[in-house]
């Protein structure tokens, strides 16, 4: 199996649908483009569920996962979210890193907060796992296609294409699929309303936790060292991401799940990835 194979697995959601219309080996072509541009890496993540008013599960966890690896390669990490996932990765991120809380503010504001942020970070390389991004209307909606938009900022302003970008997800609805924004509306099971905003490169995964850890595994691979979370590790961070307010994205719940998949089933994907990594 390849990576790519073992994140796509266990799809409940339909995203495999779409692989045919990204490189085969996606998740490696993310990672290089990583490591061919070191420096300071800015990760966005945080997903806001309308009916817990709090961020999920999924995204902060593969976040951190990929802000460690990150570190470990003398990568300087900021992450980049909203008012809802600003503790939560303030507290999980590690204290190698920096977490900036982009305001939630109209449209024009945000663009020139985005522009000031690039400015002063001057990120070599910008990532998004599982962070909600514009339709063609400008709005940001869920997977049941409801607005939105009052709970999110306008993170999408710092994807510009001068930039070299990743964008991770699972549902059609994160930043990166507009780049099969016109197949997304195709399979009966994603979203009607993808969302527009492109990144250099996409990952797939059938949950966006799992596509982060895929990403730390290509450049596990190419680095010749295991840059990966051990399942300990990421049950422990899974256990306080939930403690400190997240809730799983299917059942707006807080509870020890992600997108539905249990602790141990998140672990089995994590453990497959380690096997593939070793070998």
């Amino acid at each position: 199996m390849t990576i790519e194979d073992i994140i796509l697995d266990n799809d409940r959601r339909g995203i495999s649908s779409l692989r045919p219309f990204v490189p085969a080996n996606f998740a490696e072509e993310a990672a290089l483009l990583i490591l061919d541009n070191p420096g300071t890496a800015i990760i966005t993540t945080g997903f806001y569920i309308l009916d817990a008013a709090a961020a999920e599960t999924d995204g902060p966890p593969g976040a951190v996962a990929i802000g460690n690896a990150l570190h470990e390669l003398g990568y300087s990490v900021v992450y980049v979210t909203d008012r809802f996932a600003a503790s939560l990765m303030a507290k999980t991120g590690g204290e190698h890193a920096r977490v900036v809380e982009f305001p939630i503010m109209e449209d024009d504001v945000s663009s020139q907060f985005a522009a000031g942020l690039l400015a002063e970070i001057d990120p070599s390389i910008v990532i998004s796992i599982e962070r909600c991004g514009f339709t063609d209307e400008g709005l940001y909606r869920n997977m049941r296609g409801k607005d939105i938009s009052a709970y999110n900022a306008k993170i999408d302003h710092i994807f510009t294409e001068d930039r070299p970008s990743v964008g991770i997800g699972d549902g059609g609805n994160e930043i990166g699929m507009g780049n099969l924004a016109d197949e997304i509306p195709k399979i009966e099971t994603l979203v009607k309303q993808p969302c527009v905003t492109r990144t250099t490169k996409l990952v797939l995964s059938s949950v966006s936790n799992w596509g982060g850890y895929g990403l730390v595994a290509a450049l596990s691979q190419a680095k010749g060292r295991n840059l990966l979370p051990s399942i300990e590790e990421e049950q422990a961070l899974m256990k306080k991401t939930v403690d400190l307010g997240a809730v799983d994205g299917m059942s707006a719940k807080q509870e020890y799940k992600v997108d539905g998949f249990t602790l141990e089933e998140n672990s089995q994907t994590l453990q497959a990835l380690h096997d593939h990594v070793g070998q």
